[in-house]
């Protein structure tokens, strides 16, 4: 009984299955399939003599378009996704927890206080635009019941997306969060009352970083007294 039942079924199946391919080669032998598959063949064939023509008789230009042509799509495979601005998020937050207080930089520190701020609220929101990505802020959580958060009409405007942007992704990164995390182990804070002259600083000069090579090279050599210095004198 049981192998009847599987035997119809293969049965049906396979009928099906036929059905669907000889409809499917009724359509392409029809005159309508015929039409759209020379239509088509006609089109690629225009597409490839004019690209061909154009390499052939402006070379430098064939040459700049498929290098944008090429940029473009790096742009687009390298575009960075919601999941890899919640790791760097979480890494940069992992990275100021390390440090105290003291010495985290404010800007770094309040810049990722917010992200997590608006993170646990559920009011970070991901947009991709193909080539890039973009990182806003929402009035409230999606999955928020209340009756300004469900009515459309009184909804945020498309014109104040400029204002809640927080961060750009481009070509894997994270530009404003990299940039907010620069020096995020130095506190600014420490050097407000400071003088100018002070808290002003400029990497030394080769010359200045020779010298104070060879100064420490000087400290680390043996003392030699002036006695055993006479007798090698006489000597």
């Amino acid at each position: 009984m049981a192998a009847s039942c599987v035997f119809r079924r293969w049965c049906s199946s396979a009928a099906a299955t036929s059905t669907q391919r000889s409809r499917w080669e009724r359509l392409r032998s029809s005159r309508v399939g015929v039409w759209c598959s020379s239509l088509l063949s006609d089109y690629r064939e225009a597409c490839r003599e004019v690209v061909v023509a154009a390499a052939r008789g402006r070379p430098l230009a064939a040459t700049v378009y498929l290098g944008a042509l090429g940029g473009v799509w790096a742009c687009y495979c390298t575009n960075p996704d919601d999941t890899s601005f919640q790791s760097s998020l979480l890494e940069k937050t992992n990275q100021l927890a390390l440090l105290s207080p003291w010495i985290r930089s404010g800007t770094s520190d309040l810049h990722v206080q917010n992200l997590v701020k608006l993170r646990n609220e559920g009011r970070l929101r991901y947009a991709s635009l193909g080539l890039a990505s973009l990182t806003y802020s929402a009035e409230y959580d999606p999955d928020s019941s209340l009756y300004e958060a469900r009515c459309s009409a009184l909804g945020v405007p498309w014109s104040e997306l400029p204002r809640r942007v927080l961060d750009v992704g481009f070509a894997g990164r994270w530009w404003v969060l990299d940039h907010k995390m620069k020096d995020y182990d130095v506190n600014e804070e420490q050097f407000r009352h400071l003088p100018a002259t002070l808290a002003a600083t400029a990497p030394p000069s080769p010359g200045q970083t020779e010298k104070n090579e060879k100064m420490h090279e000087e400290v680390w050599k043996a003392v030699v007294m002036e006695e055993e210095e006479e007798e090698q004198t006489r000597t």
